[in-house]
């Protein structure tokens, strides 16, 4: 016997074998069909008796397997069930021809046969045939099943004659000896009447019997038996039919121990030993049933004196095998029952005595096996392995059956059977198919062992002419085993999968296999590694803002607290967690990834883009390259939402060596985010600016770079005027409906005089609404006034520098008293320019709100910031001022020293002047006739101004009203206006004193530079007139007129009895004068000769006088020409 069934195992021992074969032709499914249904009749309860008969079948049986029934019954074909076709009588002589050569074959040893014919109607079928049963088709056979039953109990009847006959003690008879096939040759010429001989027969035909009894149901008898059969084999030392008892007495005490079978299946077998039977059921023994056969006498036999305990069946099993280990020609027998004793261990949990069992299988030579038995043996020993717990072992000889497949002597591999058993190894190594069970914990298995499988899992599905199965596999191998693949493993692999995908790339989509196993896709979330994920916000610029009356619309009301301790961390509630910004529809958005490439060399990705859900959503894919062993990389990953709504990025992306993944956030626990979901508003315009001036690289102090547009930088002298013109261009493709224009002076402790900048909207909001691609025009007025008067050393410098005036100097905040300069510091040195040439800086930005479309419906809007930096330097200095002695109530000549601190020449010009011309670091000395004026006419502010202004910023409006009207009156100009200190310091002396003293000699105004003339010896009238202007009242006051003559070389003359009469008194009284009243004293004099006589016009020192500011008591100089007659004068 050549060829072992491994299926085999202790139970069918007490079956009896039938074989159902077809004949002639008949087709395959029809056929399987038949013997699905004569295969379900596996036990048949024999009428009148309690006993079972246990049925297997075979559709393939070897015959010369058969020869060995005398040696193990089981495996003697004591039943054929032959099925045919036949359409026409006329066929049937045939198939009744091809049936009778059909049980020749098995002749010797069937016990009953039957044929079933299909598709035959007629006579023939019509006639009643216990071993021929006809139907009309294959489905009408309702019946089949009740012919089955019967023919098994006419197989019952013959093995029941056959057991009765030869445990029937024949004392006369000679016993025949039983032989195995190879033994007959052995026992030519024995000595048949020695007692060895004898006993041996004897030994044989008790085992034989005892076969016999395990058929037929009577357990306890064939224990009997086998015990007898065991004692005197044993004596003869008959060892091969001695190894067959013990194994007989192994399998009945299986029976008896396991009632549901060791074969790891259900089998619907009916214990018929170890469950009672009815007592009023039981026979006496040797008793006779009405058919004549007698009853199992088990019952009245002791069952535990012959059955063997759990533990004897195992020894007695090992000692069955060695046995059959003696003989070369029993391989298959020794082979069948290690592999029923491992079934037997299996059951009992005592695994490491069942691999030894499976190893003594393992080397157990059967000869010249063909390929297709090697795979079977290799199968089946990978089976008992996992029945036994043993998965490694089991997946390593389930690994050389696939390696069987392809061998090199095998003319056509069987690349599909291989690529099938290699899956079923996959458990064993600890390998799933699925890379999820991969990114969860450590790494389970032996890897080398596992990356070993898996490439030959990749060369199968090749050669099976599958090329999405090996790129599968391949990208399975590099994404699980990445970390234990060495540096040239890596490249060899990723070539192999580059050259895999260039003729079948790899995708996401789930590979099912003919058997209906799912191959689920691999992403590969190791090419690159991801780090971290971070939505980024949108830049400043373009960030939307909400209108602040519609802020609490979307405010959460989630919670009732405002602040919780209570933080839960949870890393897929942070995924989902809404983040505070917004995105825009139609806007670029981006998302960072901190990435990382594994990989020894430089790692291209192809295709990388965002899996996102909750609106449409246009991925912008980009390419990368990373660098080998890069560490952390940022990738910005860029898309436009196309609707608005809640919108959750979900994963990204890519394609590596041809492999398209999409890796989900979800599956990748060490991934860092801070959420993943965001809200998209309806979309918005988009404004773009351009500026006439130059851009700066400049960045306001309080700002960062970002939160600006663009910056423009200028550098201007102070009190320059530049003007910025800005276009503004709707570079979007929503409308443009509202603008508003806002600036904000930042970063500087200067103070600003007037409006820095300045502008006009109308004009631009005339335009609106701004179509998408539109421009429009604005003008932005930069001015600069700022107070440089904190100039030390420059006014220490110009202090020393050898002009001389009366007056007060200039105050600085900085410095009340002048200190000298050193002779030895030339005015022109070069650290004195770098002294005067200090630079300050202004800054503001400019902020532009802009909304439309169905954003500005829901409440959005932008803003656009642009920086303005400007660098002032110093123009002009006015280093002191001062006026000449008062000529005139109304007006003064106010002396300015002027300094140009620039490397320009500038010219000064000022109102009824003339230029002057500085060159670079000169100063010089100006004068300018100006009017007094009266601040107190200038504009006050209501009183409710008053009430709710603090009295600091009251004052600095006044100042600056003070300042205008200064800066009108004088007029000075070099390309700028005069404000600033300059105001601070001739206030003093340009202020309308509240008395307002008039003069008039001959009924005309005399002031200032005015001459009065007069002719010699007439009355000249002197009127004095005072206008109180102040709040008080005024007087009495007395004026002294005192004449004198001025010789312009410091001599004045006061001696001018002789030259000048008063007529009256040289003194004037007035009265008091109320407020806002004016009052006139009148006086004459007489000049008796020719010249220029002055008119002292003073104050006597009394009480009146004193309480109140002497400048309010300055009076003009009065300048008289005394003239002869016309006629001496034209002469």
């Amino acid at each position: 016997m050549s060829v072992p069934d491994y299926m085999q195992c202790a139970e069918d021992h007490q079956t009896v074998l039938v074989v159902v074969q077809p004949v002639g032709i008949v087709p395959e499914d029809q056929f399987f069909k038949i013997y699905k249904r004569i295969a379900s009749v596996s036990q048949v309860n024999i009428r009148d008796s309690q006993r079972l008969l246990y049925i297997r079948y075979r559709h393939h049986y070897l015959p010369e397997n058969n020869e060995w029934g005398d040696f193990q019954t089981h495996r003697k074909v004591v039943g054929l069930i032959a099925i045919t076709t036949c359409s026409t009588p006329k066929e049937w002589p045939q198939t009744a021809e091809r049936f009778h050569g059909q049980k020749e074959v098995y002749s010797s040893t069937l016990y009953d046969s039957r044929l079933l014919v299909f598709g035959l109607c007629g006579e023939i079928s019509e006639q009643q045939r216990t071993d021929v049963a006809f139907y009309p088709s294959f489905e009408e056979c309702s019946d089949v099943e009740k012919r089955v039953e019967d023919f098994v109990e006419s197989i019952f009847i013959v093995l029941e004659s056959k057991r009765l006959d030869r445990a029937t003690d024949k004392s006369g008879d000679k016993i025949p000896l039983l032989c195995v096939p190879f033994e007959k040759k052995d026992f030519v010429g024995l000595d048949t009447d020695s007692r060895h001989y004898k006993k041996r027969c004897q030994g044989r035909m008790r085992k034989h019997v005892g076969d016999l009894c395990l058929q037929a149901g009577m357990l306890q008898d064939a224990l009997v038996h086998y015990h007898m059969a065991v004692e005197l084999l044993r004596g003869v030392n008959d060892f091969l039919w001695l190894g067959a008892a013990l194994e007989g007495l192994c399998s009945a005490s299986v029976i008896f121990h396991y009632p549901g079978g060791t074969a790891g299946k259900v089998t619907g077998r009916k214990p018929s030993i170890s469950q009672p039977v009815d007592a009023g059921k039981r026979h006496r023994p040797g008793a006779l049933t009405t058919n004549g056969i007698s009853a199992d006498t088990s019952t009245e036999i002791g069952r535990a004196k012959n059955c063997l305990s759990p533990e004897d069946i195992i020894e007695k099993y090992k000692e069955a095998i060695s046995y059959y280990g003696k003989y070369k020609n029993a391989g298959v027998i020794e082979l069948e029952a290690c592999v029923k004793a491992v079934r037997v261990l299996a059951i009992q949990k005592r695994a490491r005595e069942a691999s030894d069992f499976l190893q003594n299988a393992v080397y157990i030579n059967l000869g010249q096996l063909s390929e297709e038995e090697k795979i079977q043996r290799y199968s089946i020993l990978s089976e008992l392995y996992e029945l036994i717990g043993f998965h490694r072992k089991s997946a390593f000889f389930k690994r050389v059956a696939a390696m069987q497949c392809v061998a090199p002597t095998i003319p056509e591999p069987g690349w599909r059977a291989c690529y099938k058993l290699l899956l079923e190894t996959l458990p064993g190594y600890s390998l799933s198919l699925d890379p999820k069970d991969f990114s969860k914990g450590t790494h389970r298995g032996w890897a080398a062992v596992q990356m070993r499988l898996l490439h030959e899992l990749v060369y199968a599905s090749r050669r099976m002419g599958n090329p999405a199965l090996s790129v599968r596999h391949l990208s399975f191998l590099l994404q699980t085993m990445l970390d234990f693949l060495s540096e040239q493993e890596k490249k060899e692999v990723t070539q192999s999968l580059e050259n895999y995908t260039s003729k079948c790339p790899g995708g996401m989509e789930v590979i099912t296999l003919p058997d209906g196993l799912k191959l689920p896709p691999v992403p590969f979330t190791k090419l690159p590694i991801v780090r971290s994920v971070k939505l980024l916000n949108l830049p400043v610029s373009l960030r939307p803002h909400k209108v602040k009356g519609l802020l609490g619309q979307n405010m959460s009301t989630a919670s009732p607290f405002i602040y919780s301790p209570i933080i839960i961390h949870n890393r897929g509630e942070e995924r989902c967690k809404k983040i505070d910004f917004q995105w825009v529809q139609g806007d670029v958005c981006e998302v960072q990834l901190m990435v990382y490439n594994p990989m020894p060399y430089e790692l291209r990705v192809e295709n990388m883009g965002l899996l996102t859900s909750g609106v449409e959503f246009e991925s912008l894919p980009a390419a990368l390259s990373l660098p080998a062993e890069s560490g952390l990389y940022p990738v910005t990953l860029v898309g436009v939402p196309r609707t608005a709504g809640n919108i959750t990025v979900n994963g990204y992306h890519t394609s590596v060596f041809g492999v398209t993944s999409d890796c989900l956030l979800d599956g990748l626990p060490s991934v860092k985010t801070s959420g993943c979901l965001v809200e998209v508003i309806p979309s918005l315009p988009r404004l773009q600016l351009q500026t006439s001036l130059p851009r700066s690289a400049y960045t306001p102090h309080p700002m960062s770079k970002e939160e600006l547009s663009s910056s423009v930088s200028v550098q201007l002298f102070n009190g320059e005027t530049q003007q910025l013109a800005i276009t503004l261009e709707n570079i979007g493709s929503e409308d443009i409906e509202t603008l508003e224009l806002a600036s904000k002076i930042v970063n500087t402790k200067e103070k600003v005089f007037g409006e820095f900048l300045s502008w006009e909207l109308d004009e631009a909001l005339s335009h609106l609404p701004l179509k998408p691609g539109q421009t429009v025009t604005l003008t932005v007025n930069i001015k600069v006034k700022l107070d440089f008067s904190g100039q030390e050393n420059l006014l220490q410098d110009l202090n020393d520098d050898g002009i001389s005036v009366t007056g007060l100097p200039i105050s600085s905040p900085l410095r009340q008293v002048l200190k000298p300069r050193p002779e030895t510091k030339p005015v022109s040195s070069e650290s004195s320019k770098a002294e005067y040439s200090h630079v300050k800086t202004l800054e503001a930005v400019l902020n532009f709100k802009y909304s439309g479309g169905a954003g500005k419906v829901e409440g959005y809007y932008r803003e656009l910031s642009l920086g303005v930096h400007v660098d002032v330097e110093p123009s002009v200095f006015f280093t002191r001022v001062n006026t000449l002695p008062a000529t005139s109530t109304r007006h003064c000549h106010l002396l300015l020293d002027i300094f140009n601190p620039t490397e320009h020449e500038l010219t000064v010009s000022a109102e009824n002047n003339q230029d002057l011309v500085l060159h670079a670091s000169e100063c010089q000395r100006m004068a300018i006739q100006v009017d007094k004026f009266d601040f107190e006419s200038l504009p006050q502010p209501d009183q409710e101004t008053v009430r709710f202004s603090n009295p600091k910023q009251l004052e600095e409006e006044r100042q600056h009203a003070q300042g205008c009207q200064i800066n009108s009156k004088l007029g000075i100009c070099w390309k700028a206006s005069v404000e600033g200190v300059l105001n601070q310091l001739v206030l003093e002396h340009l202020q309308l004193a509240p008395l307002q003293w008039d003069v008039l000699v001959n009924k005309k105004p005399c002031d200032c530079d005015v001459i009065a003339d007069c002719k010699v010896g007439d009355a000249v009238t002197l009127e004095v007139k005072l206008t109180n202007l102040s709040k008080n009242s005024v007087g009495p006051l007395a004026l002294n007129v005192v004449p004198y003559q001025d010789y312009q070389n410091g001599v004045q003359n006061y001696d001018l009895e002789d030259g000048v009469t008063f007529i009256g008194s040289n003194t004037f009284y007035i009265d008091t004068v109320k407020p806002k009243e004016s009052t006139v004293c009148e006086g004459a004099l007489v000049f008796l000769y020719t010249g220029d006589f002055y008119l002292n016009i003073k104050f006597q020192d009394d009480s009146a006088g004193r309480e109140l500011p002497l400048a309010w008591f300055t009076l003009p100089s009065v300048h008289i020409r005394a003239l002869d007659t016309p006629l001496q004068a034209g002469a």
